[in-house]
């Protein structure tokens, strides 16, 4: 990837390029992304998520608020994320703060989802101790049940959060391990890029 460094580049709109070349080219779940959170005492936890969303505001994804990813957001508002896409050798890393989507925004894209995932969201106490697979079928049997007529309601714990980025590097794969990389970080209301070694 050569280009003129002179030229500024918006890395969202690189991220969106990228993006739909990925998902043209993997097999499986593009939009999954690397989590990285940690909470008050500093220990770094990971896990994937998917992207729900993107623009110039930041990358959102969605999960129950009081899981323990949701907790350590609480606690210490930042994050990390990784895409990696070995279908076209590329990989963009993302680290920013992290500030929750707007309850019209959650319900939006909650009205979007399957209604078994609807379901799920008010049946699973999700990342809390589960005595049985029993006990969470049972709750997913009590809440078809609640909502078989009607709308089904977000749960005020279920919500969404956006990674207000603050850096973005963008990883492309060469011959000889001798790799692209491009560094955008923020600069005041623009970017600033910097080419890395590999």
């Amino acid at each position: 990837m050569s280009g003129d460094l002179s030229q500024p580049v918006d890395p969202i709109a690189l991220f969106s390029e990228w993006f739909a070349a990925a998902s043209a080219a993997e097999p499986n779940d593009p939009d999954a992304m690397a989590l990285a959170t940690a909470g008050a005492d500093g220990a770094p936890d990971v896990r994937m998520v998917l992207l729900k969303g993107v623009d110039a505001r930041g990358f959102v994804f969605y999960t129950n608020m009081e899981s323990s990813k949701g907790g350590q957001l609480a606690a210490n508002p930042r994050a990390a994320l990784c895409f990696h896409w070995k279908s076209v050798n590329r990989q963009i890393r993302v680290r920013g703060r992290v500030e929750r989507v707007s309850d019209e925004e959650a319900d939006a894209y909650f009205a979007t989802r399957p209604k078994t995932s609807r379901i799920g969201a008010w049946a699973s106490q999700q990342s809390r101790p589960l005595e049985s697979r029993f006990a969470l079928e049972k709750a997913v049997a009590a809440y078809t049940a609640k909502y078989a007529l009607g709308d089904i309601p977000r749960p005020a714990y279920w919500s969404g959060y956006r990674i207000v980025p603050e850096a973005i590097e963008f990883w492309e794969q060469r011959p000889f391990r001798l790799h692209e990389r491009r560094l955008f970080t923020r600069d005041g209301a623009g970017w600033r890029e910097t080419r890395l070694y590999p």
